[in-house]
């Protein structure tokens, strides 16, 4: 009893020292965004610990970059990571207001419904929405959940998925909303390993009967996905015959978003 009663303590020992670790080394880095740059001297004295243990942070934090030594010996700065991650942040804090306009002109040229998605574990979340002139929809898609298995925009979000990323993410079983809902996992990999060479995909009433649908990636400063431009109509309208070219315009479209977010390949 006494042996576990020790081993549970060392236990809470540890657990309590890992978040204070956690805790001292987000603080090295407010300290350093306060003043700019600063040396191990200077932090220790901000923290109110010893230099070594300042010392054994910023190594950490240097080796995954977030800061990086200046050329003044001793000096540290934020590096390009927090940046990186600051950057990923704001894309889609602004993605509603740098797609908006482009959705709107999309969907008065061609006459169908257009969106902008978000991926949020195995759904997406329509963001923006533009209804086009064709259009015969009473509801709106913003701010709606919809499964990512049945949609063009959650395979285009799901396209840069590894196989185990995949199976983590999609953990319960792919549920049938349509005749044509993809519902076995090989099946989707399959699916998603065409969008991915094709750039684009496609939805074939796979989430309504009589709803198609084309998407196109959304890609950040990084190159990263953040978000898919989706092209939506009724069948008899949007036809399969038609998704190469619908695809083309929700291609181009989803780059001009993507150049306002810095993205530049």
């Amino acid at each position: 009893m006494a042996t576990r009663a020790s081993a549970g303590t060392g236990t809470g020992r540890d657990g309590a020292a890992a978040v204070q670790s956690v805790d001292r080394a987000l603080t090295v880095l407010e300290i350093v965004a306060k003043l700019g740059a600063a040396g191990v001297t200077e932090i220790a004295v901000e923290l109110g610990v010893h230099k070594s243990t300042v010392s054994r942070l910023i190594a950490v934090l240097e080796s995954r970059g977030y800061v990086e030594q200046l050329s003044e010996r001793g000096k540290y700065r934020l590096g390009f990571t927090v940046v990186r991650l600051a950057g990923s942040t704001s894309a889609h804090m602004d993605l509603p207001r740098q797609s908006q306009d482009v959705c709107d002109e999309l969907a008065a040229r061609l006459g169908e419904t257009t969106n902008v998605a978000i991926l949020d574990s195995d759904r997406i979340i329509n963001v923006v929405e533009a209804v086009g002139s064709a259009s015969v929809a009473l509801r709106t898609w913003v701010g709606q959940s919809c499964p990512v298995h049945a949609t063009s925009s959650g395979k285009v979000l799901l396209t840069e998925l590894t196989a185990a990323e995949l199976r983590t993410r999609l953990t319960r079983r792919l549920e049938s909303f349509a005749p044509n809902t993809i519902t076995g996992l090989l099946t989707l990999r399959a699916e998603l390993e065409r969008a991915r060479a094709a750039g684009w995909a496609s939805c074939r009433e796979e989430l309504e009967i009589g709803l198609n649908a084309v998407g196109a990636p959304i890609r950040d400063s990084e190159g990263r996905i953040v978000a898919a431009l989706t092209i939506s109509g009724p069948s008899y309208r949007l036809a399969p015959e038609r998704f190469a070219d619908i695809a083309a315009e929700a291609i181009a479209s989803a780059r001009a978003i993507g150049r306002r977010l810095g993205y530049t390949g």
